[in-house]
C-alpha cells in the first residue's frame, strides 16, 4: 500500500506533465496560426517602341456624287439603265418626250435662216451703194442707212444663231446621261412623270472607287500632329489608315490622307477629315458606318505594365509594386496610351520595377506578399 507522501509526489509529477503538455500544444498552435503571406504575381515593367493608335468612327461617301436632274421640262418616258448597275460616263439614264424641243429647234432654224437671208440683203445694198456714193449717185445718207442695216442684219444672225444653239441644247437635255463613272441609285420618279428642273433629283450616280471615308479629329489630336510635324498640312504624311466594319472585320486595302475641313466645329471641337479608299471590288457603299483606324505615332522607349494592374481612385490610377524585401507599396502613375492589353506608364515607374498583375485587391500597402510569375503576360501589340 502506497503511503501519502508517495501519493502527493505521484500526483504532483503528473500535474506537472500535464501543464508541460498543455503549454507545449499552445506553442504549436500559436505558430501554426501565424499567417502565410498571400502570393501575388508579378510582372516586371519593361520598355520597348509603342504604336501610338487613334480610332475614330467614320462615315463613307462616294468621291462624287452626281445628282442626275432634269434640265428641261417634260414628261419621261423612258428610263434607260438598271437601278443599282454599275453606268458609265456617258450612259444613258432617262429619256424625256423630245417632239417640243424638236420643233423648237427647227422653229429657231428657220429664224435663223431668215436673218442670214437679211443679212445677204443688206451686204448686196451697201456693196451696191458703195459706188453710187462715191460718184454722187446716191447720197451719203443712203450709203449710212444700207450699212447700218448691214450691222442690224449681222446682229439679227447672231441672235437667231444663238437661239438655235439653246435649243439644239434643250433637244439633247430630253437625253439624260450619266456625267461620271460609278453605282447609280434607285429611280425617283416614274415613267409618265412631268418632270423638270423644279422636280428634284431623279437618281444619284456615285463614284465608289475610290471611296471617301469622313470622321472627325478632336482639337487636341490636330495640334498634336501640327506639333510633331509642323511643316505636315493636318495629318502626318505617309500615315496609313485601316477600316474596321461593321461586323468587326478589318477591310483589306488600306486608306490615305486626302483633305481636312478648313475650320473646327463650334459645337463639337473637332475637325472633319477625309481618308480615301481603294475599292475596285465595289464592297464598300455610301452610308456605311466604319471605324478608322491610324498609327499616328511612335513611342520611343515606353514603359508598359498590363492593363490589370491598374486600380483607378477617384480620377487617379494606382499599382502595386514589391521591392527587394518583398513588401508591396502602393505607387500613384500617370498614364499614356494603351498598347494591347498593355498601357504606358509615363511616371511613376522605373525600368525593371516588379508590379502586382493579379491579386491587388489583396495586397495593403507594406504588407509582405509571397511574389510568383506572371504567366498569361501578353506583349504589347
Amino acid at each position: 500500500m502506497m503511503d501519502p507522501f508517495t501519493m502527493g509526489r505521484s500526483s504532483l509529477v503528473l500535474v506537472a506533465g500535464t501543464l508541460a503538455l498543455a503549454i507545449t500544444g499552445g506553442c504549436e498552435r500559436s505558430q501554426n496560426q501565424i499567417p502565410r503571406p498571400p502570393d501575388a504575381q508579378i510582372v516586371v515593367v519593361e520598355q520597348r517602341d509603342v504604336q501610338v493608335v487613334d480610332e475614330w468612327i467614320g462615315t463613307l461617301d462616294g468621291f462624287v456624287n452626281a445628282q442626275i436632274r432634269a434640265q428641261v421640262s417634260g414628261y419621261l418616258i423612258k428610263q434607260d439603265y438598271k437601278e443599282g448597275s454599275a453606268v458609265r460616263k456617258g450612259d444613258p439614264l432617262f429619256d424625256i418626250d423630245p417632239r417640243p424641243f424638236a420643233a423648237a429647234l427647227s422653229q429657231a432654224e428657220g429664224v435663223l435662216a431668215q436673218a442670214q437671208a437679211q443679212l445677204g440683203k443688206a451686204e448686196l445694198d451697201v456693196a451696191r451703194y458703195t459706188p453710187l456714193a462715191r460718184d454722187k449717185a446716191v447720197s451719203q445718207e443712203e450709203l449710212d442707212d444700207a450699212v447700218q442695216g448691214r450691222l442690224a442684219a449681222e446682229a439679227q444672225v447672231l441672235s437667231a444663231r444663238a437661239a438655235v444653239d439653246q435649243a439644239r441644247l434643250n433637244l439633247s437635255f430630253t437625253h439624260v446621261v450619266s456625267p461620271v463613272d460609278g453605282i447609280s441609285g434607285l429611280i425617283r420618279a416614274q415613267i409618265g412623270d412631268l418632270v423638270g428642273p423644279a422636280t428634284g433629283v431623279l437618281t444619284t450616280v456615285s463614284t465608289v472607287d475610290p471611296i471617301k471615308a469622313y470622321f472627325p479629329i478632336s482639337e487636341q489630336a490636330y495640334l498634336g500632329f501640327r506639333g510633331r510635324d509642323p511643316k505636315a498640312p493636318a495629318i502626318p504624311a505617309g500615315i496609313k489608315f485601316d477600316l474596321i466594319l461593321s461586323d468587326g472585320s478589318t477591310y483589306p486595302r488600306k486608306g490615305e490622307f486626302y483633305a481636312i475641313d478648313s475650320q473646327v466645329d463650334a459645337n463639337t471641337g473637332t475637325l472633319r477629315v477625309v481618308a480615301v479608299f481603294p475599292n475596285p471590288d465595289g464592297l464598300l457603299r455610301p452610308g456605311l458606318y466604319a471605324k478608322v483606324r491610324a498609327v499616328v505615332n511612335i513611342e520611343k522607349g515606353a514603359l508598359l505594365v498590363p492593363q490589370r494592374a491598374l486600380t483607378e481612385l477617384q480620377g487617379s490610377y494606382q499599382v502595386a509594386t514589391v521591392d527587394s524585401g518583398d513588401h508591396a507599396h502602393i505607387v500613384t502613375v500617370k498614364l499614356g496610351t494603351q498598347a494591347g492589353n498593355q498601357v504606358v506608364v509615363e511616371s511613376g515607374l522605373h525600368l525593371g520595377d516588379r508590379v502586382v498583375a493579379d491579386g491587388t485587391q489583396k495586397i495593403r500597402d507594406g504588407a509582405a506578399v509571397n511574389p510568383i510569375p506572371f504567366a498569361t503576360a501578353e506583349p504589347a501589340k
